[in-house]
Protein backbone atom coordinates (compact mmCIF):
# COMPACT_ATOMS: atom_id res chain seq x y z
CA UNK A 1 0.00 0.00 0.00
CA UNK A 2 1.50 3.39 -1.14
CA UNK A 3 1.77 6.26 1.56
CA UNK A 4 -1.43 8.05 0.14
CA UNK A 5 -3.42 5.03 -0.29
CA UNK A 6 -2.98 3.88 3.18
CA UNK A 7 -3.58 7.90 4.35
CA UNK A 8 -6.87 7.43 3.41
CA UNK A 9 -7.62 4.16 4.36
CA UNK A 10 -6.51 5.64 8.03
CA UNK A 11 -8.86 8.04 7.27
CA UNK A 12 -12.37 6.22 6.65
CA UNK A 13 -10.53 3.65 9.70
CA UNK A 14 -10.48 6.59 11.80
CA UNK A 15 -13.84 7.63 11.10
CA UNK A 16 -15.16 4.23 11.93
CA UNK A 17 -13.37 4.34 15.71
CA UNK A 18 -14.53 7.81 16.16
CA UNK A 19 -18.28 6.35 15.35
CA UNK A 20 -17.84 3.37 17.73
CA UNK A 21 -18.00 1.11 14.64
CA UNK A 22 -14.28 0.18 14.74
CA UNK A 23 -12.97 -3.43 13.64
CA UNK A 24 -9.20 -5.44 13.94
CA UNK A 25 -8.87 -3.77 10.98
CA UNK A 26 -9.56 -0.56 11.31
CA UNK A 27 -7.31 -0.42 14.42
CA UNK A 28 -4.76 -1.96 12.86
CA UNK A 29 -4.63 0.50 9.65
CA UNK A 30 -4.50 3.46 11.96
CA UNK A 31 -1.98 2.17 13.60
CA UNK A 32 0.02 1.04 10.36
CA UNK A 33 -0.48 4.99 9.14
CA UNK A 34 1.02 6.23 12.84
CA UNK A 35 3.96 3.49 12.45
CA UNK A 36 4.93 5.30 8.98
CA UNK A 37 4.97 8.19 10.42
CA UNK A 38 7.49 7.69 13.46
CA UNK A 39 4.55 7.52 16.16
CA UNK A 40 5.53 3.90 17.28
CA UNK A 41 3.97 4.07 20.97
CA UNK A 42 0.54 5.02 19.58
CA UNK A 43 1.56 2.21 17.00
CA UNK A 44 1.76 0.01 19.76
CA UNK A 45 -1.33 1.02 21.63
CA UNK A 46 -3.40 0.89 18.23
CA UNK A 47 -2.30 -2.58 17.37
CA UNK A 48 -3.04 -3.85 21.29
CA UNK A 49 -6.35 -2.86 20.53
CA UNK A 50 -6.68 -4.92 17.32
CA UNK A 51 -5.16 -7.86 18.28
CA UNK A 52 -7.55 -7.66 21.65
CA UNK A 53 -10.70 -7.87 19.17
CA UNK A 54 -9.70 -10.32 17.00
CA UNK A 55 -6.24 -12.86 18.65
CA UNK A 56 -4.31 -14.22 15.76
CA UNK A 57 -5.71 -12.12 12.95
CA UNK A 58 -2.73 -12.50 10.39
CA UNK A 59 -3.84 -9.05 8.44
CA UNK A 60 -3.11 -7.59 11.83
CA UNK A 61 0.28 -9.79 12.35
CA UNK A 62 1.44 -8.59 9.36
CA UNK A 63 0.35 -5.01 9.91
CA UNK A 64 2.72 -5.42 13.36
CA UNK A 65 5.48 -7.05 11.42
CA UNK A 66 5.67 -4.06 9.10
CA UNK A 67 4.99 -2.04 12.49
CA UNK A 68 8.24 -3.80 13.92
CA UNK A 69 10.21 -3.21 10.19
CA UNK A 70 9.84 0.53 10.70
CA UNK A 71 11.75 0.55 13.54
CA UNK A 72 14.38 -2.58 12.48
CA UNK A 73 13.25 -4.94 15.22
CA UNK A 74 13.50 -7.14 12.71
CA UNK A 75 13.51 -10.50 15.14
CA UNK A 76 10.53 -9.19 16.69
CA UNK A 77 9.02 -8.46 12.76
CA UNK A 78 9.76 -12.07 11.84
CA UNK A 79 8.08 -13.51 14.77
CA UNK A 80 5.01 -11.66 14.07
CA UNK A 81 5.08 -13.25 10.90
CA UNK A 82 5.57 -16.42 11.97
CA UNK A 83 3.01 -16.28 14.38
CA UNK A 84 0.70 -15.63 11.31
CA UNK A 85 1.69 -18.37 9.38
CA UNK A 86 1.31 -20.52 12.67
CA UNK A 87 -2.62 -19.93 12.43
CA UNK A 88 -2.76 -19.57 8.70
CA UNK A 89 0.02 -21.17 6.57
CA UNK A 90 -1.11 -20.05 3.56
CA UNK A 91 -1.79 -15.96 4.19
CA UNK A 92 0.91 -15.05 1.25
CA UNK A 93 0.98 -11.65 3.03
CA UNK A 94 3.02 -12.91 6.03
CA UNK A 95 5.42 -14.75 3.41
CA UNK A 96 5.82 -11.72 1.77
CA UNK A 97 6.38 -9.47 4.74
CA UNK A 98 8.72 -12.15 6.06
CA UNK A 99 10.87 -11.96 2.95
CA UNK A 100 11.20 -8.31 3.22
CA UNK A 101 12.07 -8.12 6.68
CA UNK A 102 14.47 -10.78 6.55
CA UNK A 103 16.27 -9.34 3.08
CA UNK A 104 16.54 -5.48 5.56
CA UNK A 105 18.03 -7.47 8.15
CA UNK A 106 20.61 -9.29 5.54
CA UNK A 107 19.04 -13.23 5.99
CA UNK A 108 18.87 -13.58 2.13
CA UNK A 109 18.61 -17.17 2.32
CA UNK A 110 15.84 -16.90 4.84
CA UNK A 111 14.39 -14.05 2.72
CA UNK A 112 14.22 -15.93 -0.89
CA UNK A 113 12.60 -18.65 0.78
CA UNK A 114 9.71 -16.37 2.10
CA UNK A 115 9.80 -14.65 -1.59
CA UNK A 116 9.57 -18.54 -2.84
CA UNK A 117 6.60 -19.46 -0.89
CA UNK A 118 4.57 -16.11 -1.21
CA UNK A 119 4.63 -16.49 -5.22
CA UNK A 120 3.99 -20.25 -5.15
CA UNK A 121 0.76 -19.07 -2.76
CA UNK A 122 0.19 -15.93 -5.10
CA UNK A 123 1.75 -16.44 -8.57
CA UNK A 124 -0.09 -13.39 -9.71
CA UNK A 125 1.22 -10.83 -6.67
CA UNK A 126 4.20 -9.12 -8.67
CA UNK A 127 5.59 -7.89 -4.77
CA UNK A 128 6.97 -11.60 -4.44
CA UNK A 129 9.18 -11.61 -7.88
CA UNK A 130 9.91 -7.81 -7.43
CA UNK A 131 11.54 -9.03 -3.65
CA UNK A 132 13.43 -12.28 -5.79
CA UNK A 133 14.68 -9.93 -8.22
CA UNK A 134 15.90 -7.18 -5.94
CA UNK A 135 17.90 -10.07 -3.45
CA UNK A 136 19.28 -11.24 -7.07
CA UNK A 137 20.27 -7.88 -8.30
CA UNK A 138 21.90 -7.32 -5.23
CA UNK A 139 23.81 -10.17 -4.96
CA UNK A 140 25.31 -9.86 -8.62
CA UNK A 141 22.91 -12.59 -10.08
CA UNK A 142 21.91 -10.65 -12.77
CA UNK A 143 20.07 -13.47 -14.83
CA UNK A 144 17.59 -14.05 -12.24
CA UNK A 145 17.39 -10.23 -11.74
CA UNK A 146 15.96 -10.25 -14.92
CA UNK A 147 13.71 -12.78 -15.09
CA UNK A 148 12.07 -12.29 -11.76
CA UNK A 149 12.16 -8.54 -12.82
CA UNK A 150 10.69 -9.31 -16.05
CA UNK A 151 7.56 -11.44 -14.24
CA UNK A 152 7.15 -8.66 -11.84
CA UNK A 153 6.77 -6.27 -14.69
CA UNK A 154 4.60 -7.61 -16.68
CA UNK A 155 2.26 -8.29 -13.51
CA UNK A 156 3.29 -4.81 -12.86
CA UNK A 157 4.83 -2.29 -15.30
CA UNK A 158 5.18 0.08 -12.57
CA UNK A 159 6.18 -2.27 -9.59
CA UNK A 160 9.21 0.36 -8.68
CA UNK A 161 10.88 -2.79 -6.67
CA UNK A 162 11.17 -4.72 -10.05
CA UNK A 163 12.08 -1.85 -12.03
CA UNK A 164 15.01 -0.71 -9.29
CA UNK A 165 16.31 -3.80 -9.89
CA UNK A 166 16.44 -4.49 -13.04
CA UNK A 167 18.36 -0.79 -13.39
CA UNK A 168 20.85 -1.89 -10.98
CA UNK A 169 20.99 -4.85 -13.01
CA UNK A 170 22.11 -2.91 -16.51
CA UNK A 171 24.12 -0.47 -14.40
CA UNK A 172 26.09 -3.58 -12.76
CA UNK A 173 26.55 -4.91 -16.21
CA UNK A 174 27.34 -1.12 -17.88
CA UNK A 175 24.66 -0.19 -19.14
CA UNK A 176 23.94 3.01 -17.43
CA UNK A 177 21.91 4.36 -20.45
CA UNK A 178 19.71 1.67 -19.72
CA UNK A 179 19.70 2.06 -16.23
CA UNK A 180 18.67 5.60 -16.63
CA UNK A 181 16.07 5.13 -19.38
CA UNK A 182 14.06 3.05 -16.32
CA UNK A 183 15.38 5.38 -13.37
CA UNK A 184 14.38 8.69 -14.51
CA UNK A 185 10.34 8.09 -15.15
CA UNK A 186 10.66 6.50 -12.00
CA UNK A 187 11.77 9.23 -9.90
CA UNK A 188 9.51 11.56 -11.72
CA UNK A 189 6.44 9.06 -10.92
CA UNK A 190 7.46 8.91 -7.26
CA UNK A 191 6.33 11.82 -5.40
CA UNK A 192 6.63 11.00 -1.85
CA UNK A 193 9.79 9.85 0.00
CA UNK A 194 10.23 6.30 -0.03
CA UNK A 195 12.66 3.23 0.16
CA UNK A 196 12.11 2.64 -3.28
CA UNK A 197 13.08 6.11 -4.55
CA UNK A 198 15.93 6.28 -2.36
CA UNK A 199 17.25 3.47 -3.99
CA UNK A 200 16.24 4.71 -7.41
CA UNK A 201 18.18 7.82 -6.66
CA UNK A 202 21.07 6.46 -5.56
CA UNK A 203 21.46 3.82 -8.46
CA UNK A 204 20.69 6.63 -10.89
CA UNK A 205 23.43 8.75 -9.11
CA UNK A 206 25.82 5.46 -10.08
CA UNK A 207 24.70 5.67 -13.86
CA UNK A 208 25.50 9.14 -13.89
CA UNK A 209 29.11 8.31 -12.03
CA UNK A 210 29.46 5.65 -15.16
CA UNK A 211 28.80 8.42 -17.77
CA UNK A 212 31.25 11.40 -15.38
CA UNK A 213 28.68 13.63 -14.83
CA UNK A 214 30.03 13.86 -11.29
CA UNK A 215 27.68 16.89 -10.33
CA UNK A 216 24.41 15.25 -11.44
CA UNK A 217 25.48 12.19 -10.07
CA UNK A 218 26.64 14.04 -6.42
CA UNK A 219 22.64 15.90 -6.68
CA UNK A 220 21.18 12.18 -6.92
CA UNK A 221 22.89 10.93 -4.22
CA UNK A 222 22.37 14.22 -2.28
CA UNK A 223 18.25 13.27 -3.14
CA UNK A 224 18.95 9.40 -2.07
CA UNK A 225 19.86 10.24 1.58
CA UNK A 226 17.53 13.27 2.02
CA UNK A 227 14.50 10.54 1.43
CA UNK A 228 16.33 7.90 3.62
CA UNK A 229 16.26 10.62 6.52
CA UNK A 230 12.71 11.79 5.56
CA UNK A 231 11.94 7.68 6.25
CA UNK A 232 13.78 7.37 9.45
CA UNK A 233 15.10 10.21 11.06
CA UNK A 234 12.26 9.83 13.83
CA UNK A 235 12.93 6.28 14.77
CA UNK A 236 15.70 6.82 17.17
CA UNK A 237 14.30 10.01 18.55
CA UNK A 238 14.48 8.81 22.32
CA UNK A 239 18.58 7.63 21.73
CA UNK A 240 21.05 9.68 21.20
CA UNK A 241 22.78 10.19 17.73
CA UNK A 242 25.78 7.57 16.89
CA UNK A 243 28.02 9.96 17.25
CA UNK A 244 27.40 11.30 20.71
CA UNK A 245 27.19 7.44 21.78
CA UNK A 246 30.74 7.24 20.40
CA UNK A 247 31.62 10.05 22.37
CA UNK A 248 30.15 9.17 25.60
CA UNK A 249 31.93 5.99 25.06
CA UNK A 250 35.37 7.79 25.01
CA UNK A 251 34.46 9.97 27.71
CA UNK A 252 33.53 6.84 30.13
CA UNK A 253 37.02 4.79 28.54
CA UNK A 254 39.29 8.48 29.04
CA UNK A 255 37.67 9.26 32.89
CA UNK A 256 37.97 5.20 33.98
CA UNK A 257 41.70 4.22 35.65
CA UNK A 258 42.37 1.33 33.07
CA UNK A 259 45.72 0.79 34.70
CA UNK A 260 43.74 0.07 38.15
CA UNK A 261 41.44 -2.74 36.41
CA UNK A 262 41.52 -5.99 38.02
CA UNK A 263 43.57 -8.18 35.65
CA UNK A 264 41.34 -10.57 34.07
CA UNK A 265 41.82 -14.05 33.84
CA UNK A 266 41.83 -16.01 30.34
CA UNK A 267 39.42 -18.53 31.19
CA UNK A 268 36.87 -18.86 28.56
CA UNK A 269 33.44 -20.70 28.52
CA UNK A 270 33.37 -24.51 26.94
CA UNK A 271 31.59 -23.18 24.00
CA UNK A 272 34.02 -20.77 23.03
CA UNK A 273 36.35 -20.68 20.24
CA UNK A 274 40.06 -21.64 20.42
CA UNK A 275 41.25 -18.74 18.46
CA UNK A 276 39.63 -15.19 18.39
CA UNK A 277 39.92 -12.25 16.09
CA UNK A 278 37.91 -8.86 16.32
CA UNK A 279 38.04 -7.22 12.69
CA UNK A 280 37.07 -3.43 13.24
CA UNK A 281 37.62 -0.34 11.26
CA UNK A 282 34.85 1.55 9.99
CA UNK A 283 32.17 0.90 7.47
CA UNK A 284 33.33 0.73 3.34
CA UNK A 285 37.22 0.44 4.93
CA UNK A 286 37.66 -3.32 3.59
CA UNK A 287 36.35 -5.54 6.54
CA UNK A 288 34.52 -7.43 4.39
CA UNK A 289 37.03 -8.09 2.21
CA UNK A 290 39.57 -8.86 5.22
CA UNK A 291 36.54 -11.01 6.96
CA UNK A 292 36.30 -13.95 3.27
CA UNK A 293 39.94 -13.66 3.16
CA UNK A 294 39.77 -15.30 6.87
CA UNK A 295 36.70 -17.28 6.34
CA UNK A 296 39.04 -18.63 3.02
CA UNK A 297 41.23 -20.50 5.36
CA UNK A 298 40.57 -23.96 6.71
CA UNK A 299 39.11 -24.20 10.10
CA UNK A 300 38.16 -20.02 9.94
CA UNK A 301 34.40 -19.30 10.80
CA UNK A 302 32.96 -15.71 10.72
CA UNK A 303 30.12 -13.74 11.29
CA UNK A 304 29.48 -10.40 10.22
CA UNK A 305 28.25 -7.38 11.92
CA UNK A 306 25.94 -8.89 14.67
CA UNK A 307 25.59 -8.03 17.97
CA UNK A 308 27.64 -10.17 19.41
CA UNK A 309 27.85 -8.86 22.75
CA UNK A 310 24.33 -7.40 23.38
CA UNK A 311 24.15 -8.66 26.99
CA UNK A 312 26.95 -6.46 27.97
CA UNK A 313 25.86 -3.43 25.86
CA UNK A 314 22.24 -3.67 27.61
CA UNK A 315 23.53 -3.91 30.50
CA UNK A 316 26.74 -1.19 30.77
CA UNK A 317 26.22 1.30 27.40
CA UNK A 318 22.05 1.79 26.81
CA UNK A 319 20.67 4.81 27.88
CA UNK A 320 21.57 8.68 27.85
CA UNK A 321 25.22 10.10 27.97
CA UNK A 322 26.00 10.09 31.71
CA UNK A 323 24.52 6.35 31.32
CA UNK A 324 27.04 5.19 29.17
CA UNK A 325 29.60 6.70 31.06
CA UNK A 326 28.49 5.44 34.19
CA UNK A 327 28.46 2.21 32.51
CA UNK A 328 31.65 2.11 31.51
CA UNK A 329 32.93 2.68 35.13
CA UNK A 330 30.54 0.38 36.44
CA UNK A 331 31.83 -2.50 33.74
CA UNK A 332 36.00 -1.58 34.40
CA UNK A 333 34.83 -2.96 38.16
CA UNK A 334 33.77 -6.47 37.42
CA UNK A 335 35.52 -9.28 39.31
CA UNK A 336 36.03 -12.65 37.58
CA UNK A 337 32.93 -14.17 38.23
CA UNK A 338 30.61 -11.28 36.60
CA UNK A 339 33.50 -10.81 33.78
CA UNK A 340 32.96 -14.96 32.70
CA UNK A 341 29.03 -14.59 32.75
CA UNK A 342 29.34 -11.72 30.10
CA UNK A 343 32.19 -14.00 28.32
CA UNK A 344 29.36 -16.68 28.54
CA UNK A 345 26.79 -14.50 26.90
CA UNK A 346 28.93 -12.99 24.31
CA UNK A 347 29.72 -17.11 23.21
CA UNK A 348 25.74 -18.09 23.81
CA UNK A 349 24.59 -15.49 20.89
CA UNK A 350 27.60 -16.42 18.73
CA UNK A 351 26.94 -20.14 18.89
CA UNK A 352 22.71 -19.09 18.21
CA UNK A 353 24.06 -16.99 15.02
CA UNK A 354 25.03 -20.44 13.39
CA UNK A 355 28.91 -20.17 14.52
CA UNK A 356 30.03 -24.41 15.92
CA UNK A 357 30.65 -24.27 19.07
CA UNK A 358 34.43 -24.37 19.91
CA UNK A 359 35.57 -23.90 16.43
CA UNK A 360 39.29 -23.71 15.71
CA UNK A 361 39.19 -20.05 14.68
CA UNK A 362 36.09 -17.05 14.85
CA UNK A 363 35.95 -13.99 12.94
CA UNK A 364 33.65 -11.38 14.46
CA UNK A 365 33.72 -8.87 12.08
CA UNK A 366 32.22 -5.29 12.52
CA UNK A 367 33.31 -2.13 11.84
CA UNK A 368 31.84 -0.04 14.69
CA UNK A 369 33.00 -2.50 17.30
CA UNK A 370 35.97 -0.05 17.94
CA UNK A 371 33.27 1.00 20.58
CA UNK A 372 33.63 -2.03 22.48
CA UNK A 373 36.98 -2.35 22.60
CA UNK A 374 36.92 -1.74 26.24
CA UNK A 375 34.65 -4.89 26.68
CA UNK A 376 36.82 -7.24 24.63
CA UNK A 377 39.88 -5.89 26.39
CA UNK A 378 38.66 -7.38 29.28
CA UNK A 379 36.50 -10.02 28.75
CA UNK A 380 38.89 -11.07 25.85
CA UNK A 381 42.47 -10.70 26.78
CA UNK A 382 43.71 -13.04 24.55
CA UNK A 383 41.52 -12.12 21.26
CA UNK A 384 43.92 -10.50 18.47
CA UNK A 385 42.35 -7.04 16.78
CA UNK A 386 42.39 -6.54 12.95
CA UNK A 387 42.25 -2.74 12.77
CA UNK A 388 41.14 -2.12 9.00
CA UNK A 389 42.29 1.51 7.46
CA UNK A 390 41.55 3.15 4.21
CA UNK A 391 42.05 6.54 2.95
CA UNK A 392 39.12 8.59 5.64
CA UNK A 393 38.22 10.58 1.95
CA UNK A 394 36.91 7.50 0.26
CA UNK A 395 36.06 6.23 3.44
CA UNK A 396 33.48 8.75 3.70
CA UNK A 397 32.63 9.46 0.46
CA UNK A 398 31.71 5.63 -0.18
CA UNK A 399 29.91 5.59 3.61
CA UNK A 400 28.07 8.89 1.73
CA UNK A 401 27.28 7.28 -1.32
CA UNK A 402 25.68 3.64 -0.24
CA UNK A 403 22.29 2.12 0.60
CA UNK A 404 22.78 1.28 3.86
CA UNK A 405 19.62 -0.98 5.61
CA UNK A 406 18.57 1.06 8.63
CA UNK A 407 20.91 0.90 11.72
CA UNK A 408 22.22 2.44 14.77
CA UNK A 409 24.56 4.35 12.54
CA UNK A 410 23.34 4.56 9.33
CA UNK A 411 21.75 7.73 9.48
CA UNK A 412 25.39 9.46 10.31
CA UNK A 413 26.45 8.70 6.52
CA UNK A 414 23.30 10.93 4.82
CA UNK A 415 24.86 13.92 4.74
CA UNK A 416 28.78 14.50 4.20
CA UNK A 417 29.80 16.73 7.20
CA UNK A 418 27.66 14.19 9.28
CA UNK A 419 30.11 11.35 7.88
CA UNK A 420 33.15 12.91 8.57
CA UNK A 421 32.20 13.84 12.46
CA UNK A 422 31.26 10.40 13.12
CA UNK A 423 34.09 8.81 11.38
CA UNK A 424 36.24 11.69 14.20
CA UNK A 425 34.90 10.05 16.87
CA UNK A 426 34.96 6.62 16.17
CA UNK A 427 38.83 6.95 15.02
CA UNK A 428 39.07 9.09 18.42
CA UNK A 429 38.03 6.36 20.10
CA UNK A 430 40.10 3.99 18.58
CA UNK A 431 43.17 5.65 18.97
CA UNK A 432 42.28 6.44 22.64
CA UNK A 433 41.83 2.45 22.83
CA UNK A 434 44.94 1.17 21.10
CA UNK A 435 46.91 3.88 23.52
CA UNK A 436 45.13 2.86 27.00
CA UNK A 437 43.81 -0.67 27.05
CA UNK A 438 45.98 -4.11 26.44
CA UNK A 439 44.97 -5.02 23.42
CA UNK A 440 46.98 -7.48 21.07
CA UNK A 441 46.29 -5.58 17.40
CA UNK A 442 47.31 -5.05 13.88
CA UNK A 443 47.09 -2.58 11.54
CA UNK A 444 45.34 -3.77 8.14
CA UNK A 445 45.70 -1.52 5.27
CA UNK A 446 43.23 -1.45 2.22
CA UNK A 447 45.26 -0.17 -0.71
CA UNK A 448 48.10 -2.47 0.45
CA UNK A 449 46.04 -5.54 0.02
CA UNK A 450 44.94 -4.84 -3.19
CA UNK A 451 48.47 -4.05 -4.14
CA UNK A 452 49.75 -6.87 -2.72
CA UNK A 453 47.44 -9.50 -1.51
CA UNK A 454 49.95 -12.16 -0.76
CA UNK A 455 52.32 -10.31 1.05
CA UNK A 456 49.86 -8.59 3.37
CA UNK A 457 47.28 -11.48 3.95
CA UNK A 458 50.22 -13.31 4.59
CA UNK A 459 51.23 -11.08 7.30
CA UNK A 460 47.60 -10.39 8.85
CA UNK A 461 47.56 -14.36 9.32
CA UNK A 462 50.87 -14.53 11.08
CA UNK A 463 49.77 -12.13 13.64
CA UNK A 464 46.26 -13.54 13.95
CA UNK A 465 48.09 -17.79 14.26
CA UNK A 466 46.90 -18.71 11.47
CA UNK A 467 48.10 -20.44 8.52
CA UNK A 468 48.40 -18.86 5.29
CA UNK A 469 47.98 -20.99 2.10
CA UNK A 470 46.35 -19.90 -0.93
CA UNK A 471 42.79 -20.68 -0.37
CA UNK A 472 42.95 -17.01 0.47
CA UNK A 473 43.03 -16.11 -2.91
CA UNK A 474 39.57 -17.63 -3.07
CA UNK A 475 37.85 -14.68 -1.42
CA UNK A 476 35.60 -14.55 -3.91
CA UNK A 477 34.41 -17.59 -3.86
CA UNK A 478 33.64 -17.70 -0.13
CA UNK A 479 31.66 -14.67 -0.54
CA UNK A 480 29.56 -16.00 -2.73
CA UNK A 481 28.67 -19.84 -1.12
CA UNK A 482 28.67 -17.79 2.61
CA UNK A 483 25.85 -15.06 1.15
CA UNK A 484 27.81 -12.01 1.87
CA UNK A 485 25.22 -9.41 3.70
CA UNK A 486 26.80 -5.83 3.68
CA UNK A 487 26.71 -3.29 1.67
CA UNK A 488 30.07 -4.43 0.29
CA UNK A 489 28.32 -7.52 -1.39
CA UNK A 490 28.91 -6.44 -5.11
CA UNK A 491 32.93 -5.65 -4.83
CA UNK A 492 33.72 -8.57 -2.76
CA UNK A 493 31.90 -11.03 -5.36
CA UNK A 494 33.78 -9.32 -8.25
CA UNK A 495 37.30 -10.40 -6.45
CA UNK A 496 40.71 -8.18 -5.88
CA UNK A 497 40.49 -5.16 -7.74
CA UNK A 498 41.58 -1.63 -6.39
CA UNK A 499 39.06 0.69 -4.87
CA UNK A 500 41.35 3.70 -4.29
CA UNK A 501 40.87 7.17 -4.93
CA UNK A 502 37.42 6.94 -5.32
CA UNK A 503 36.70 10.30 -3.76
CA UNK A 504 38.95 12.35 -6.30
CA UNK A 505 36.36 12.91 -8.85
CA UNK A 506 34.38 14.24 -5.89
CA UNK A 507 36.74 16.33 -4.65
CA UNK A 508 35.15 20.00 -4.32
CA UNK A 509 32.30 18.17 -2.42
CA UNK A 510 34.79 16.93 -0.09
CA UNK A 511 36.57 20.47 0.70
CA UNK A 512 34.06 21.96 3.51
CA UNK A 513 34.54 17.99 5.44
CA UNK A 514 38.52 18.03 4.79
CA UNK A 515 39.72 20.19 7.72
CA UNK A 516 37.96 17.34 9.85
CA UNK A 517 39.52 14.93 8.17
CA UNK A 518 42.80 16.18 7.72
CA UNK A 519 44.26 15.21 10.66
CA UNK A 520 43.43 11.38 9.98
CA UNK A 521 45.16 11.38 6.68
CA UNK A 522 48.20 12.78 7.78
CA UNK A 523 48.44 10.27 10.63
CA UNK A 524 47.05 7.18 8.50
CA UNK A 525 49.71 7.77 5.86
CA UNK A 526 47.52 8.77 3.22
CA UNK A 527 48.78 12.53 2.35
CA UNK A 528 51.14 10.82 -0.70
CA UNK A 529 49.02 8.63 -1.95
Amino acid sequence: MTVPDLDIAAAHAQAAIAAGTADAYDFAIVALAFSAKGNFAEADALFGRALALEPGNPSTLTSLAIHYRNQSRFRDAVLACDEAIGNYPDYPDAWLERGAILASGGSNEGARASFHKAAELAPQHPAAYAGLAALAAREGRHEDARRFADIALNLDPQNAVAINALASTHLAEGCPDAARDLLEPLVARLNVASLERSLAYSTLAGAHDKQSDYAAAFANYVSANADFVAIHEGSGSEQLDNTSFVDAIAEGLAATPVETWPTPTAAQPANAAERHIFLIGYPRSGTTLVENILASLPGVSALEERPTLAMTDQTFIAGNRDDIIHGINRFAGLDNDALHAHRQGYWDKVVAAGVPSAVACFVDMDPLKGTRLPFIARLFPDARILVMRRDPRDVVWSCFRTNFAMSSGTLEYTNLMRAARHYDALMRLTELALERLPLQYHIVQYHKIVQDFDGESAAMCAFAGLEWNESARSFDVTAKRRGVTTASTGQVHRGLYDGTKQWQPYAKFLEPVLPILQPWIEKFGYTEL
